[in-house]
């Protein structure tokens, strides 16, 4: 079993179209030989750094083009963890319905997060995990996205045929393998031909240099441009992004190009950024993750104002990339241990989608924290065992409806209550009431009264 991986794990210090006879026929003899390339694969597993055989490969990922989806798709969600495989049938049923009522993006890693090791030894590949991954999102009607992290361990130094998980969010590949990753990358590539999404690690993670006391850009941006060389040559179509760079930041002063009232970003991690910018061999999109939270006091000066950080960072990547659109890999609101009741969390959370489609974000991905079992789960998309819709997951799929990448926003919509924020396009408006008690204020000139933390959806002309 692959280790859990908490919350300081992954921080670092639609659709189908009817189709003639005749592409049936191609897509079913493509079918067969993807197939009959996937049962060819080593059908080894790992757990606990000991060889485990774990039997026949499941069904490979369903080959259906991904939903057409008109400019750049802008909301999804990244599985983590615990996902349906670990539910009831019911359950993944349920899930599977939520997540693909509106076809969104979602994520998976090629190693961690649920998914073993592919490639254990060098040319031993073991896509159980992914391919299981895969046939759920492909089920689900999702926008595929890989992400290529993290590095098996005989490219970090370690033992062909083992794998120490301790090492896996630590640890990056040698120099000398980064082109044996490149290759793991192409054959990802080749494995799963409908996925055009690829994030090109995670975090930086094991390219922090303590002895200079800051982040190996160099390093990390040599194995980037193998990596996008390696992509682009199994299939040109492929969409390309980096360098995935958490952008952390303090409430105190301090030299940096970055700052506002919701404290001060690390200028280490924006001169890392600068740096790929500069020397990428090519790039597709610009991806980003971070928190509203500074490292010493939380979310300054308030839970909903802290959220400008993210339009600050939005705003300087476009200007200082050309304006490559912006991912936004992951996203957090909350402190630990706060307290939150799940209205206030999902309304802060409303906050920000609207604070990034108004910055312009092109796609932002939900870290989903599902947890096996059952009990209480906050911020997840469904009760874990029983498989209820909680609000988080009828959030994403209202904002992936009604406000796309290419969605025009209709900025004089507003509320006559700055404690109603309010985010509209020609049919929809969506109102997050910040205050913690009712507030009734004029939007679109209807008077509307929300209860405290309340989301409320509205149509416009007849919609």
């Amino acid at each position: 079993m692959i280790p859990s991986e908490g919350k300081h794990a992954r921080r670092r210090p639609t659709w189908p179209i009817a189709l003639g006879a005749g592409l049936l026929a191609v897509l079913l003899v493509v079918g067969i030989m993807i197939y009959a390339g996937m049962r060819s694969n080593s059908r080894q597993g790992f757990k606990g750094g000991e060889v485990a055989d774990v039997g026949p490969s499941q069904a490979p990922p369903q080959l259906d083009q991904p939903p057409v989806l008109q400019d750049w798709p802008r909301w999804g969600v990244t599985h983590t963890q615990y996902s349906t495989e670990t539910e009831p049938r019911q359950v993944v049923d349920q899930a599977r319905g939520m997540l693909g009522r509106v076809p969104m993006l979602q994520n998976q890693h090629i190693m961690g997060w649920g998914v073993g090791n592919p490639e254990p030894s060098p040319g031993q590949f073991s896509f159980r995990d992914l391919d299981r991954r895969l046939t759920f999102m492909a089920s689900s009607r999702a926008v595929p996205v890989i992400t290529l992290c993290c590095a098996p361990d005989w490219m970090k130094g370690g033992q062909p045929g083992r794998t120490d998980w301790s090492k896996n969010h630590t640890v990056a590949p040698e120099p000398e393998h980064f082109d044996d990753y490149a290759k793991l990358a192409a054959r990802v590539a080749r494995q799963y031909p409908t996925v055009k999404y690829y994030m090109v690690w995670n975090e930086f993670k094991g390219f922090w240099d303590p002895s200079t006391n800051r982040w190996d850009a160099e390093g990390y941006t040599q194995l980037y441009n193998k990596v996008y060389t390696a992509l682009k040559k199994v299939d040109p179509q492929i969409k390309v992004g980096g360098p995935y760079m958490p952008i952390e930041s303090g409430s105190g002063g301090g030299l940096s190009d970055l700052k506002g009232p919701w404290g001060t970003v690390d200028q280490r991690a924006l001169d890392a950024i600068e740096y790929w910018i500069q020397h990428k061999k090519g790039a597709d999109f610009i991806v980003v993750d971070g928190a509203s939270m500074t490292n010493d006091k939380g979310n300054v000066p308030d839970d909903f104002a802290a959220l400008g950080k993210f339009s600050a960072i939005t705003t300087w990547l476009r200007q200082k990339s050309g304006d490559l659109p912006v991912w936004w890999a992951e996203w957090y609101v909350e402190p630990e241990n706060s307290g939150w009741s799940e209205e206030r969390r999902t309304a802060v959370q409303a906050a920000a989608m609207i604070e990034f489609a108004r910055s312009g974000v092109t796609t932002a991905l939900y870290w989903n924290p599902q947890v096996k079992g059952t009990g209480e789960c906050p911020g997840c998309l469904w009760a874990p065992g029983r498989g209820d819709e909680m609000p988080m997951a009828g959030l994403l799929s209202g904002f992936t409806r009604w406000f796309p990448a290419g969605a025009r926003l209709d900025g004089a919509v507003t509320s006559s209550d700055p404690k109603v924020k309010v985010l509209a396009q020609e049919q929809q408006v969506v109102m997050v009431n910040t205050s913690d008690r009712e507030v009734t204020a004029t939007v679109d000139g209807r008077t509307v009264t929300l209860g405290a933390y309340e989301i409320k959806w509205s149509g416009r002309g007849g919609a």
